[in-house]
This record gives C-alpha cells, sequence and structure tokens, in this order.
C-alpha cells in the first residue's frame, strides 16, 4: 500500500513539473511550433524533477551518516544564521553564506578532532587545520586591506608660475589672527543633548516642518518623538557657533552634516573648519539635524531633502533677527552680503536645493508653505555630495561654487557634486567661480572628524578595503586648504587662490598632503567655444564652429558615464589613436575646430585658452586593454592658426599634467564584490588646463595673434597610442 502510495506522488509530481514547465514554455518565444515548444517544456520538467529527486537522496545518504544530535545542532544553527542575516547582519549573500558555511563544517571537524583525540589517527590535524583556517579568516576580516594600484607619479609640468607659497601668498589652511570663541544655540530644551538644553548661549524658537515633511508619520514618528520629545512641528533650532572674540562685522558660514545615525551625532564633526574659518574672521554654524537622519525605524529615504534645506534658511532668518535687533549682543556683527553655505554628503545636496529655494515664493511641493528669504548666499560648498535624493532637479545660477570628492569614497562613489557644476550657469556681469577637486584616496566619513575611516556601518565595514585611505588628518586638511581658499575668494576677492582649482598639486605643492589631486575650474570671466551639448552632429558645433578628426580610431561625442553607470550629465568628445610601438611621423591623428568668419566675440580681450581634458579608456582601442596602459603620461599639441597662415604652438604638458595611468579605486578587500558593487575601478574624471597665451610662440618667436584665431588644432604627436576626452574648450580674460 505504501509503495502505491509513493509511485502515485511521483507520478502526481512529476506530472506538475511537466505541466508547469509546459506552461512556461509555451510563451517562450523560440519561434518553433506550440506544441514543439509544449513537448520540449514537459521533457525538461521531468528532467529537473528527476535530477531534484536525486539531489536529494544524496543529501538524504550525507545526513544519514550524521549522528541525530549532530544534525539538531546543524540544523540549529542554520536556522540561526539564516535569521541574523534578515536582522541585517550586513554582508552580501555571496560572502555571508558561503562563509557561514565554512565556519560551520570548521568547526564540525574541530570538535570531531576533540572528541577523538585519542582514539584516531589524524585527530591533531583535524583540529589544528581549521584553527589556523578560522585564524586566517579572522585575520582578513580584522585588516585594512591592501592597495593594488600604485601611487601615480607625474611630472608637475610647466604650468607658468611657481607655486603660491614660493610666490609669498599665506596658507590659507593655517589658523588666522583672530581668537576663537565656541557656543551653542538651541531650544533649550533638548532632553538628549545638554549643550542644546542647559548649554545654550542664546534659546531660539522652534519651526513647524510639517508642510515640509508630511513623511513624519507611523513608525518613524512614533519611535523618533519618543527617543526626541519632539515632532516635526516643533523641530528645533539647533547650532555649535564658533566664532573671532573681538566684535566686528563679519561674514556668515553655515555648515551642514548629511544622513549619518540620527543617535550618533553628526554636528561636533566639523569644529576643525569653524575653528579654522573662524580665526580666519568669519562666524561658522555647524547646523543640528540629526533629528531627520537615519534611525534603525527607517529614514526618510531622501524625501526629507526639502526639509535639510529649509532648516538652513530658517537658521538664516535668526541669525538675520538677531542681527538687525539692537537688544542682542550680535546685532550689526553679522555681514549678512556675504554668506556661504558648506554640506556634506546629503548636506551637500541640501545647500543647493537651499540656495534654489532662497529664490522662491513657496515651497514648490506645497503652495501652502510660503517663503520669505532672499539672503545675499555668496557661494556654496559641497562635500562628497548627493545629487539625487530630491526629486527636483536643481539648476543654480549667479552663484560661487565649490565641490570636493574622494576617488574612495564608498557612500557616494561618483562624483555627483560636477552634476550641479555643469547645470550652473553666470548670467550677469559680476565675477563668480565654480570648482570641484577630486582627491585620491580620501573616503566619504573623513570629511566628518567622528564618522571615521570606513563609510559602511557594522559588520559590512570589515569587508571595506581601507589600507589605501590617506589618514583623517590629512583629509580634513585638504578640506581646510580648499574650503578656506574659496572662501577667501568669494568673500575677500583673493583671486590669487583660483590657481588652487586650476593646478592643485602645482599651486599648492608646498601646503596639500602628498597625493593625486584632479582640479576643475571655470570663471564667469571666460566665453565658452564649445562644450558638445549643442547637437548629436559630430562636425557641427557652437557658433557655427566646424569640428574634423582625421586619422584617429575613436570619434565620439558621449554623455560620460558614472562608475555605476549612471550619467554625469556632461557631454565631450572623445579622441583615440594607435600608431603602433613608436610615435606616427607622418600622417598624424589630429582634431580640428574651425572658427567661423564672423564670430561674435572679441578674441583679442582673452589671455588664456581653457579646456577640460581627462583620460579615456584604453579597451576602445582595437586590441588593446588596459592592463596594456602606459604609465607615462599622455601630452599632445595645440596649434593655434591665423587667418593668415601663422602658427602659434604650445602643448598640453605646458599647464599641467594627465595622471597616467588613470586613478584607479578597489573598494572593497574581495576582487568580486568591486565588480558586484561599484561596476568599474574608475571613472572619466576631467582635469581643467588653462594655457597663457604668451605660451603659443610662433615661428618667428612671437607671441601668437589671437585676434587673427582662425582654428585650434589637437595633434597627437606626444604618445604612440592614447585616448583623451576633451571638453568646455573655452577662451579667458584671467
Amino acid at each position: 500500500m505504501r509503495n502505491q502510495l509513493n509511485r502515485g506522488l511521483h507520478l502526481a509530481y512529476a506530472s506538475l513539473s511537466a505541466l508547469v514547465f509546459s506552461i512556461s514554455a509555451y510563451h517562450f518565444g523560440t519561434g518553433l511550433p506550440s506544441w514543439q515548444n509544449i513537448l520540449a517544456g514537459a521533457v525538461l520538467g521531468l528532467l529537473a524533477y528527476g535530477l531534484c529527486y536525486l539531489l536529494v537522496l544524496l543529501v538524504e545518504s550525507v545526513l544519514a551518516r550524521i549522528s541525530l544530535p549532530v544534525r539538531r545542532i546543524l540544523l540549529a544553527i542554520g536556522g540561526a544564521l539564516l535569521i541574523a542575516q534578515s536582522l541585517r547582519f550586513g554582508w552580501p549573500t555571496s560572502v555571508y553564506y558561503p562563509a557561514a558555511l565554512a565556519v560551520v563544517l570548521l568547526l564540525l571537524f574541530m570538535v570531531w578532532g576533540l572528541a577523538n583525540w585519542s582514539k584516531k589517527r589524524g585527530t591533531a590535524l583535524a583540529v589544528l587545520l581549521p584553527m589556523l583556517l578560522l585564524g586566517a579568516g579572522l585575520t582578513a576580516v580584522l585588516v585594512e586591506g591592501h592597495d593594488p594600484f600604485p601611487a601615480v607619479v607625474n611630472a608637475s609640468g610647466d604650468s607658468g608660475h611657481l607655486s603660491l607659497a614660493a610666490e609669498g601668498f599665506p596658507n590659507p589652511a593655517l589658523p588666522g589672527v583672530f581668537e576663537v570663541e565656541a557656543f551653542t544655540y538651541g531650544s533649550g530644551t533638548d532632553q538628549r543633548r545638554p549643550e542644546y538644553a542647559d548649554g545654550v548661549r542664546y534659546q531660539t524658537a522652534t519651526v513647524d516642518a510639517t508642510r515640509m515633511l508630511p513623511e513624519w508619520k507611523s513608525k518613524k514618528k512614533k519611535w523618533r518623538e519618543q527617543y526626541w520629545g519632539f515632532g516635526a512641528d516643533a523641530f528645533p533650532l539647533n547650532g555649535r557657533v564658533y566664532r573671532p572674540k573681538d566684535k566686528g562685522l563679519y561674514p556668515l558660514v553655515l555648515v551642514v552634516h548629511g544622513n549619518h545615525s540620527m543617535i550618533d551625532y553628526s554636528d561636533g564633526g566639523y569644529a576643525y573648519l569653524g575653528e579654522l574659518l573662524a580665526s580666519r574672521g568669519m562666524i561658522v554654524v555647524s547646523v543640528d539635524e540629526n533629528f531627520i537622519n537615519g534611525h534603525w525605524s527607517g529614514d526618510f529615504r531622501g524625501r526629507e531633502m526639502p526639509t535639510r534645506a529649509w532648516l538652513l534658511l530658517k537658521h538664516l532668518q535668526q541669525w538675520d533677527a538677531w542681527n538687525t535687533d539692537v537688544e542682542h549682543e550680535l546685532f550689526g556683527q553679522v555681514d549678512m552680503s556675504r554668506i556661504m553655505l558648506v554640506g556634506h554628503s546629503r548636506g551637500g545636496e541640501a545647500v543647493s536645493i537651499a540656495a534654489a529655494f532662497n529664490e522662491l515664493p513657496h515651497y514648490p511641493d506645497d503652495a501652502q508653505e510660503v517663503f520669505d528669504f532672499g539672503f545675499d548666499i555668496t557661494g556654496v560648498v559641497s562635500i562628497a555630495p548627493t545629487d539625487y535624493r530630491y526629486h527636483r532637479q536643481i539648476n543654480l545660477q549667479n552663484i560661487n561654487y565649490l565641490s570636493l570628492q574622494g576617488s574612495y569614497d564608498a557612500d557616494e562613489t561618483s562624483f555627483w557634486g560636477l552634476r550641479p557644476y555643469h547645470r550652473l550657469r553666470f548670467t550677469d556681469s559680476l565675477n563668480y567661480i565654480k570648482a570641484g577637486v577630486y582627491v585620491h584616496r580620501a573616503n566619504h566619513g573623513q570629511f566628518n572628524s567622528s564618522w571615521g575611516r570606513t563609510d559602511f556601518g557594522g559588520t559590512f565595514a570589515r569587508l571595506l578595503n581601507t589600507q589605501p585611505l590617506m589618514s583623517g588628518e590629512d583629509q580634513r586638511e585638504v578640506a581646510k586648504l580648499f574650503i578656506s581658499a574659496f572662501a577667501e575668494t568669494i568673500f575677500r576677492d583673493r583671486r590669487a587662490y583660483q590657481s588652487l582649482f586650476l593646478a592643485p598639486e602645482v599651486a599648492a605643492a608646498d601646503w596639500l598632503p602628498a597625493g593625486e589631486y584632479l582640479g576643475r575650474f571655470t570663471s564667469s570671466r571666460s566665453q565658452m567655444l564649445q562644450d558638445f551639448e549643442e547637437d548629436i552632429d559630430l562636425r557641427s558645433g557652437s557658433f557655427e564652429l566646424q569640428l574634423e578628426a582625421s586619422n584617429v580610431q575613436v570619434w565620439r561625442e558621449e554623455n560620460l558615464s558614472a562608475r555605476d553607470g549612471g550619467s554625469q550629465e556632461n557631454n565631450a568628445v572623445v579622441l583615440g589613436w594607435d600608431y603602433g610601438e613608436k610615435i606616427a611621423t607622418e600622417n598624424l591623428a589630429t582634431y580640428t575646430i574651425s572658427l567661423p568668419d564672423s564670430l561674435p566675440i572679441a578674441l583679442d580681450s582673452f589671455q588664456h585658452i581653457i579646456m577640460d581634458v581627462g583620460l579615456g579608456r584604453w579597451s576602445d582601442l582595437e586590441d588593446i586593454d588596459a592592463t596594456q596602459a602606459d604609465s607615462t603620461e599622455l601630452d599632445f599639441t595645440i596649434e593655434l592658426v591665423s587667418a593668415n597662415g601663422e602658427i602659434g604652438v604650445s602643448s598640453l604638458g605646458q599647464s599641467g599634467h594627465l595622471p597616467a595611468p588613470a586613478l584607479r579605486s578597489h573598494f572593497m578587500k574581495l576582487p568580486h564584490l568591486n565588480q558586484q558593487m561599484f561596476s568599474n575601478d574608475r571613472e572619466i574624471q576631467m582635469e581643467t588646463f588653462a594655457l597663457p597665451m604668451v605660451l603659443f610662440q610662433t615661428q618667428a618667436s612671437s607671441i601668437f595673434n589671437w585676434r587673427e584665431l582662425q582654428q585650434i588644432r589637437f595633434i597627437f604627436d606626444q604618445n604612440p597610442r592614447g585616448v583623451v576626452v576633451i571638453d568646455n574648450i573655452r577662451l579667458g580674460w584671467d
């Protein structure tokens, strides 16, 4: 009777498997007749059932050799490990389950060896080998990792000037002459943080953010209000202030953190910036927005971004009120015409949103929230920012902008701060700058002194490859240098510091920690000739420019992609050539930009030709892959041709250098995780090169006559092969 039941079950379940596979095959468009698809599906279903049945028998035979108590123990630990992973142990499944299985088996062998230590041969090996393997695994988890990419060593090039230190300019990262005092302001009732309770110098009113953050509800609302003691209708205005002790009229700088754990407070991590800038004559506030950060009950997944920005503007309103209150101690001490917003991570996106909201009469997501701001925000600094959390694209204009990004940022792995940089437009007659600095071996967290070297929290942090990182002190020194130089430039018109963003390794050779830095820079005192954004025709450009490439293996215009395949929101031309082992002496690869006769620009008023250039991918060349990439720095000749045939000659290397090989990052200790999580070990990053017109010498050893400019010609005659990316070719006044 039992055998008949078993045969019946076999038949029923085999038929069910065949039926399911047949239905699936019927809808699988192979182009064969339907009956053939159904038949093939049925056969595959029967085979699948048979193979799975054999696998069950195999597992059963193995389990039969294990005693019942051990089986129970193994099942119990398997269930416990499964629950641990579901409760966010943190490791990817491709690592967690193989590692868990290996540990379970090694412990099984070790316990068996100990139990039979004096009874059987080989038990010592069964004990010692698992111990050695477990020790090796634990060591691999605890060590920082390794750096598979050697440091890039290149000549600095002749940028046309000495370092700023050699020219006598002071290091903007050094403390200034002002003695600094620090204090806090806030609600005065914070039940978690005494510095914002009894420790405040000035008590502030709360603000109602219910329209700004309708997502403050359900368990997020319940647990947050239980922890903080307030809700969205009574958000505090809390801040840490660093200011010169002496009374005076000082610019105002607000600094805001990003999305860290809300119970691991982030606002104290920017004291290094506050103390530096205050010593140099600025009032700096590190704003507390921890109460809308992530929590075990969940974060707002970016929907709180407008609130982050709005809170900054509410802080500005508070400072404006103090500054105009004749009875307040701060009366008349804040220069509200010079304001800078600095943000890190999500805060880096929030400062751009705040600058945009500052100009609006209403909250764009709910017009019932009326805006009345209109402050004179002079500049925005975004440190390792996001640029996708808020569902609206922010397009700034007529404001100064700086963004910093680390190449080993495992949280924001691409230079998202360059997207607002590209979208920013200068439309009036005032002087503005926008800049970006790519810092090799900097991570995400060390820009905040309390976030640390691991950009992932919990157990996942043990899988990060942190050995290549620069030290936290060095990374913050980099931030101090560029942010202070930016502030000095936009607040005090110290334009000499602009060269820090054009050629950081040259201009700041005496000030920066050893490393590799890529600078991007654009001034409103420049005129764009070609940015490759106007159309899809390779041969036409802005102002009716004519574009032509000759003897190249690669010629295309493309939207540059980020490391993960997302868009950099920037088009550029990609040019590649391959002469073999020796540089060609004839039929050289060239790229020519021909100007029309009636160009609506007074060419003789410019002093520089400026362009952004980056290393392309060697894999674009036929029969060449990245492993064959030459470590020799890439250079090429630039010719200016006049209407009467006069030629002025210089080279890219006269302004700087392209790092070779390209800067690469190895984020994870396990190679397969790098590909799985980050897709690529590099993304195309550009540098800005500014060549003074005095560098372009003619055959008569005279300076080229720019007013007669007819063609700009790039000649790839310095390397036997290469791929370069060129963008934003422009002319500059200074």
